[in-house]
């Protein structure tokens, strides 16, 4: 029989139609709040990276409602380009909810990187054990609600960090991992590590989705 042609990728309205329940989520497990009154901010913790990830990351912070503050990004210290990005997307996202009765608070911190670029395995375990020490204090202080992250190596000792306050019980927090359009038919080195640990783990190719059942497809969505 005919091969059957590949899925077309959802539109940018449909797409983010379909991700905002899912990152929604949080809000009605973490938001203890009385009958009518309004639910209060959502703290985000985002995880930056190098090259193309930050991008990819602000495109889909850009569909996120001011609801989702304060937001702390987290980059590489050898990231020389996030900065300069995320700086500008926020003085676009105040000028975008100047009327916004939340405070355009967001926060820039830098870790050390867990791997570079063909750095050996072993020396890897090493930067990386560093990288998780150095991320524990620092998560702990911001206590996030949601972690957002997108394949950057930054984000596997954040989410650790992360899920080391939850066993410990000082602060659960929800991770969404969505794995960079680049990755097509294998995941990423932090895709292979958090898939068993992110609460959503959302792909953006149909032959990831049946390679890795627990994954959401949602088609193109940055």
């Amino acid at each position: 029989s005919a091969m059957e042609p590949p899925l077309p990728p959802l539109s940018g309205a449909a797409a983010v139609l379909l991700l905002l329940p899912l990152l929604l989520v949080p809000v009605a497990l973490l938001a203890r709040r009385r009958r009518g009154r309004r639910a209060p901010p959502l703290s985000l913790l985002v995880v930056a990276g190098s090259g193309g990830h930050t991008t990819e990351i602000l495109r889909l912070l850009s569909c996120l409602s001011e609801s989702y503050s304060p937001r702390h990004y987290i980059f590489a210290d050898s990231d020389k380009m996030s900065e300069a990005k995320i700086r500008s997307f926020e003085q676009k996202r105040a000028e975008r909810f100047s009327n916004s009765q939340y405070l355009k608070i967001f926060t820039l911190d830098r870790i050390p990187r867990s791997r570079e670029v063909r750095q050996s395995w072993i020396s890897s375990v090493v930067t990386t054990l560093y990288s998780i020490l150095y991320s524990f204090p620092l998560t702990y202080k911001l206590k996030p609600d949601l972690i957002l992250c997108n394949g950057p190596g930054t984000c596997v000792p954040v989410c650790i960090s992360a899920l080391l306050l939850g066993l410990l019980g000082i602060k659960r927090a929800i991770i969404v991992y969505v794995e960079s359009i680049c990755r097509v038919e294998t995941l990423s080195l932090s895709g292979k590590i958090l898939y068993y640990f992110s609460d959503y783990f959302i792909v953006q190719w149909p032959a990831l989705k049946e390679k890795y059942p627990k994954s959401v497809y949602l088609g193109r969505i940055v």
